[in-house]
Parts: structure tokens; sequence; C-alpha cells
């Protein structure tokens, strides 16, 4: 970080009570009240280099004390304080961390040319120009100081400049990037290893959010850097800044999540959802799921929601199954999983399914695609349906989503309905007969129709179904036999042991 000292007198200023003042053997004939504090100082020292402080003064008798009240000062006592100590000549140290309140009150105070050559205003402009804006931690620290001030940052050009210089050193080739920068990724060795595409991600995340947008958007206008590399800045901003659903079981009480809070963290969400590239694939299906489950969070508008369940849906073929976990935050379930956040993104995929497909066939990419989500669906089942606490009714709203086309087979439904049993043994008979409902016995393999017809927890017509079924193929193959038709091959010995392994692990 770079440092400009100016003056070279100590530091003479002291506090009396509620008073500032500088130790002097000249009485004090200025009085300069911010907020709750007076500084009594001496005009020959403040007016030569203040326009305000002397038009303020012109018309005072030269034998009293003046009194002027300053609370308007950008950077209150603080800046005015640094602006005091550089007329009187004290030492100050100005860096990234003060420059802009500095700058703001000195403007304020107009310590300009104007005034006097060679001005504190001039001096921090060259400062502002030839350090801060040179350097890549610098600049982005001066940038997030004008928070506090956005009004003047604006007015005076900081945040517009700051911005330029940011955006100009994220547009550099990663070979010439010769600045340091934080980067905190697993295994990444800085003196081993060249610097990453997305080198700058981490730092930017250290802005205030409309900052942080600011610096996107105007990489956006350049059309310079991939999509891919935009959403890896906002994967990383969301990181740090919106809570993590996955260790968040129930909302929080209002003592440990403030309305305030959670305000901050809502808008957040909306803005990065807002500043997702619209480019297919330019964040991943799982970032994606979670901005979903965090919206369900923290109460999102409908729009956010819907907007990033669409996102999701056209992604969905990407998830795993780990992707799509996430507790429920409604305090009225007491079920562990967010069903209705997968339901939500399921039916948003089938309905764009059903618009675009065309007749469904087995060679076509509409149905490798369904197949696809049939499998991750079955698959979600089978990982939730170990929840004890949760209803029949949440397992059949996605495993009965799914149209008759997305199941090749049914083995890995069956799997899923065998795991919900085991885990729910009081399971009422009809419910049992509501889980199985849409299982095809005909559908089923012959290694996991042999585990079905031995399975106790199965209901007493699904176990008839599946022996009606095995004694109907009996006799046909006995039929084919007989006249001579050749059979398809029985499974090898290692396969029906593997299927069979699978099926008493469920």
């Amino acid at each position: 970080m770079k440092f400009m000292k100016l003056g070279t007198r100590p530091d003479t200023f002291y506090t009396e009570e509620a008073t500032r003042s500088v130790i002097s053997d000249t009485p004090t004939d200025l009085v300069i009240q911010i907020s709750n504090i007076n500084y009594h100082l001496h005009q020959f020292s403040l007016l030569p280099k203040c326009g305000l402080l002397r038009k303020l003064c012109v018309d005072s008798d030269d034998s009293s004390t003046v009194t002027i009240e300053l609370h308007d000062i950008p950077g209150g006592e603080d800046a005015f304080e640094l602006c005091a100590k550089y007329c009187y000549g004290i030492i100050i140290n100005l860096s990234a961390h003060n420059f802009v309140s500095a700058f703001c009150a000195a403007k304020f105070l107009r310590m300009t040319e104007a005034v006097e050559k060679g001005s504190f205003v001039l001096k921090l402009e060259a400062f502002f120009n030839s350090c801060i804006l040179v350097g890549w931690k610098d600049s982005i620290i001066t940038l997030q100081t004008t928070v506090k001030l956005t009004e003047w940052s604006e007015n005076l050009g900081i945040i517009r400049r700051c911005v330029d210089s940011i955006v100009g050193k994220i547009l550099t080739p990663p070979a010439k990037v010769t600045w340091s920068y934080t980067y905190t990724r697993i295994g990444f060795n800085k003196e081993q290893q060249m610097v990453p595409k997305d080198w700058w991600t981490e730092d930017i995340s250290d802005l205030d959010i409309d900052l942080f947008r600011c610096i996107i958007i105007a990489i956006q206008s350049t059309h310079m850097l991939p999509p891919q590399l935009i959403g890896e800045a906002l994967h990383v901003y969301a990181c740090r800044w919106l809570p993590d659903t996955t260790k968040i079981t129930r909302p929080e009480s209002s003592g440990s999540q403030t309305d305030e809070v959670t305000d901050k963290h809502r808008k957040v969400l909306e803005i990065i959802v807002n500043t997702i590239p619209s480019d297919k694939g330019s964040v991943s299906v799982g970032f994606l799921l979670r901005l979903l489950s965090i919206a369900n969070y923290l109460g999102a508008s409908t729009v956010t929601k819907t907007e990033l369940t669409r996102r999701s849906s056209l992604q969905l073929e990407e998830a795993t199954v780990s992707d799509l976990l996430f507790p429920s935050h409604s305090s009225s379930n007491q079920h562990y999983y967010d069903i209705d956040l997968v339901a939500a993104v399921l039916e948003s995929f089938l309905l764009l399914w059903r618009r675009t497909s065309p007749a469904p066939t087995d060679s076509t990419q509409f149905m490798r695609s369904i197949r696809k989500i049939g499998k991750l669906i079955d698959y979600y089942v089978q990982a939730v349906a170990r929840d004890v606490n949760l209803p029949v009714s949440k397992v059949l709203s996605v495993a009965e989503a799914l149209p008759d086309s997305a199941r090749k087979d049914h083995d890995d439904l069956y799997r899923a309905i065998n795991i919900y049993l085991k885990k729910h043994p009081d399971l009422s008979k009809g419910d049992k007969k509501r889980l199985c409902r849409n299982l095809d016995c005909q559908k089923l393999s012959p290694e996991v129709r042999s585990h079905a017809v031995k399975n106790e927890r199965l209901p007493l017509r699904t176990v008839v179904q599946v022996l009606f079924f095995e004694q109907e193929k009996g006799s046909y193959e006995q039929t084919t036999r007989s006249a001579g038709i050749p059979t398809t091959p029985a499974p090898s010995s290692e396969s029906s042991a593997r299927d069979d392994q699978n099926n008493e692990e469920t």
C-alpha cells in the first residue's frame, strides 16, 4: 500500500473534555464546531489555506474569537482534523484508507489553488493519480471507502476513476499481471503457478454490493471476458456475503438474524441474480440451485425465485444428487430436505421439455435428456427417502412428476421405494399403495423382481403383480423354447450377484 507523508511538526493536538486544541503560546481565536466537538484553533494558520473559512471570517472583528459550525463537513471531525493539521504543518499520513474523506473535506473547505499555490487539494490529486490509481489493492480500498461519502465521491469523479482503474487491470492479460493480489484457492501456489484467469475475483469481493455491481457491469460492457469468468466472480462474492443454507435447518430467531441483515442479504442476492450473464453455462447449476435455496430462506421476491427456478431448470441435466440436497427452511415442515425446491425446478424443466420435444423416440436428444433427468430424480428420491419425517406426499410430488418415458426401467424407482419403506416401518397400507402405484412390474429387471417377490415391506397387491408377471414371463419363455425360438440369455452370475447386493443394501 502506498502512503504520502506531509508536514514536519510533531502532533501537538490535545483533548480536554469535548474540546480539541493545539499547544501554542498564542491564544486561540477560531472555534470550529463539528458534531459535539469544539476545535479551538488559530485564524492565522487556517485562513490562508482554507477559502471557506476565510469567507466566513471576513466580517469578523480582528480582536474577537470567531465561532463557525461545520456540522456538514464530509468525513466529520476526523477529516477536518487532517485538514487542520495540514494547515499547522503537523505530520499527517495519507493512504487509500483516508484519502477519500481527506479529499472531500479539503474540497469542502476550498483548500484549492485559487486560495494557495501548492494547495492541499493539489497534493491529494497528485497522490490519487500517481499512487492510488496505479495500485491494484489501493484502488479497491479507496473505492470501498467511498461508501460513506457516496454523493461527494460521485461528484468529484472518485468512483468513476477507481472503477476505470480496476476494470483496466482486470482486463490485463494474466501473463502481464505484476501486482500483488489475493488468491486462496486450495492447492494454488503463487510461486510455482502462472497467474490464474480469475486472479481478481477475491479482491473485488471486498467491495460493497453496489460498487461490485459497477465493476461487473463495466467489465461486461467491454465484451472482453468470457461469461464463465464473470460467473466465477459472482460465485466468489456470493460465497463470501450470502448465508450458507446447507448449514441452516430452520429460520433463525430475531435475535440472531435481524431484519437489517436479512434485507442486506436479500439485496446482495437479487443484484447477483440480475447480474448473471444470460449465456447458458455462465454459472453452474449447483450455484443456481444454491441461490434458489438462499432465496427461499431470505424470502426473496417472486421475480427472483422464478428466474432462478427457470435458469436452474435449463441446466438441470448437469446437476448431481448433491446439488439438489438442501435443508427445508419452513418452520411448518418437520422433514429435513427442501423437496419443494426440487419439485419446482423439475416442473419448470418438464414444462420446457414438453414444449420443445418432438414425438418421442429413443434416438433423439430429447429422449436422452428426459432419461437423464429420470435417473437423477430417482437417485434423489433414494437419498431423501432416508429422512424418517418425510411424508409420502413429498416423495410422490417428485417421483410421479416424471412422464413414463423418463424411465427406461423402474429399478431405481423400486430401490427408492424400498428405502422409504425400510425407514418408515409404520407406514399405513393406504400410503404404501400410493407409494407403489406408479411402479411398473414389467419394467423391473429379473434381479429386482426376484428381490421384490421376497420383500415383505411391499404391499401385497404389488407382490402379487410381480408374481403374476413372473408367471406370465415364465410361460412365455417355456413356449418359445418349445418352438425353438432363442430367448435373451440370462445375466452372468457376477452381474446377478452385484445387483442382489445393491438390492440388499437398499
